[in-house]
Parts: structure tokens; sequence; C-alpha cells
């Protein structure tokens, strides 16, 4: 694979010399094109890019019989709803596949009723099903700490020692994503002294500001061949600005604002259904009163 890598030092540091990765050139696939095109994570997209770069350069320095550390690629992703974690790791599964590290890249999502079972031995059974649906690509488990949170007789923790085991045998080919909240997917690492060892890659996903969430809802509306008049834009930005100072970490992030204009869409299509004749201008633009009252959405 031709590999382009751009380095520049950065416009206030005080060492010239040091240079400053640039995450957007590395390397040139579909995938981390796509990736690139995502609004804001900019710290997400610097670790998977130094991820990659690892990668490909330990896989170089074999093929030079150069000593390379072991590749161990298991993650965690923390972070609020609607941040980005499950976008990104199905990007993710194919830059591993480009890139010759999984042998499909594909992403299997589970949570933990697909993980943990009824009796003894259903757990074990159930999660191995789920892994051999995930080998050669990613098994990402949302809200991973909930296989911790029963007691003593909880089978939780079976489906945990299933995961680890697998995540040993088969890392050539497979890659383990636990996602949760920040806080409860921290709490479940310290509980499990054994986790934190086996998961060396662990990212942050913020919340998105109100730019960054302005930006989101007009490439949303770009791809759906929309756009806000002037009005339409100001209202947004406000309701945007009022969402960002007020909500609730829980309340969806990007998600809140896929389903704000999801549902101005639909407003816009109620609006002109009647009018004759119906123009591109009247097809294309979202106005300012087709933009939702803040309350309806959830």
């Amino acid at each position: 694979m031709q590999i382009s890598m751009r380095f520049s030092p950065p416009e206030h540091s005080p060492d010239p010399i040091k240079p400053e990765i640039k995450p957007a050139v590395l390397p040139s696939t579909d995938a981390f094109r796509e990736l690139e095109t995502l609004i804001g994570l900019q710290e997400v997209k610097r670790t998977l890019a130094e991820v990659a770069a690892f990668t490909l350069i330990q896989e170089k320095r074999r093929q030079l019989q150069l000593k390379a550390d072991a590749t161990m690629l298991h993650m965690v992703f923390k972070g609020n709803p609607g941040t980005g974690k499950t976008t990104v790791a199905r990007i993710l599964g194919r830059v591993f596949n480009e890139i010759g590290v999984l042998s499909k890249g594909h992403l299997v999502e589970a949570e933990r009723a697909d993980l943990v079972g009824e009796y003894i031995g259903h757990t074990a059974m159930k999660t191995k099903e789920m892994l051999k649906k995930a080998m050669g690509g990613i098994l990402f488990v949302d809200e991973a700490y909930t296989l911790a949170q029963g007691g003593e007789k909880d089978f939780g923790k079976e489906a945990i020692a299933t995961l680890v085991k697998a995540m040993e045998d088969y890392r050539d080919n497979l890659v383990v994503i636990l996602a949760g909240y920040s806080l409860e997917m921290q709490r479940f690492l310290t509980s499990n002294p054994g986790l934190r060892s086996r998961f060396p890659i662990q990212i942050d996903f913020g919340d998105y500001d109100c730019e960054e969430l302005f930006q989101i809802a007009l490439q949303i509306y770009s791809q759906r061949d929309y756009e806000l008049s002037n009005r339409g834009r100001w209202k947004l930005r406000e309701i945007l600005n009022q969402f960002t100072k007020n909500h609730h970490p829980h309340s969806g992030n990007a998600r809140y604002v896929r389903n704000l204009v999801e549902k101005s869409i639909r407003l816009q299509a109620l609006r002109i259904i009647d009018k004759e004749p119906i123009t591109r201008r009247d097809l294309l633009t979202i106005e300012d009163w087709d933009i939702p009252d803040p309350a309806s959405i959830r």
C-alpha cells in the first residue's frame, strides 16, 4: 500500500523541529477519506491515524526482519450517545480491512442480551456465536459495562471471560471494541484489573459544540439535496446554541440534530404539498418555519 504522510510544525510551537502529524493524509483509502468527512472528532481521528500508522510500520519492520511489536487493536470507546462511536467503529473496520489487518472489516453490533444467557453454559454459547459472526471484523459491544453490573451469580462475568479468551486467540483477525458512557466504562475497567491491559487503546468521544452540530446539520441537508434559507440557518443556529447550553448529557448530540433535520424535511413537505406548481426551489429550500419546535424533538 502506498502511504502518504505529511508533517508540518504546529503554528505556535516553541520547537519548530517537532512535527505534527496530520491524520487526514494517513493512508489514502476510501475509509480514511470517509472518516475525514465526519464533523469534529479531531482527537479521535488523530488517535486512529496513530493506530493505523503503527500497524503498517510494524508490518514493514517484520518484512525487513526487524523487531516488531505485537499488534493489539482492541479498544474502548467512551462517550455520550450520538457522539459518533458506532459510526467510527463501522468506518474503522473498513480501514483495517483496507490496510490488511482484518480479512473482512465488517461490524457486528452486540449488547448484553446478545451475549448473556439465562442458564449455565448458555452465555458461552451465545457469546461464541457473536464472536463467530464478527470474525474477520469488529465486534462492537455497546453499553459494555452492563456485563459487570449483576451480582455474583450473574452470567455477565462468563461473557467477559469468553470475550477475553477470544481476543487473545484471534487477535490477528478480530478486533473487540467495548463502548459506553465515560464514567460507567471507567468503573467497569477498574472493577476488572485484567481488562484494562487488554484494551490498550481507549478513546474519549466528547460532546459536539454548537458549531459542530450546525455543520453536521448542513452536511445532512446537503447529502439529501436540501438547503437552508438564510432565516432557516439563523433559526437552526439559535436552537443548537440553546441545546448545547442546556441539554442533558444523554440527550443525543448528533442524533438530536438528525432527528431535527428529518422533522424539518417532513414539515417542508407538508408545507408545499398543495402548492401548484412546485418548483425546484420549493423542493430544495428549508425555510425557518420548517424548523420544528425544539420541544418536539427527542
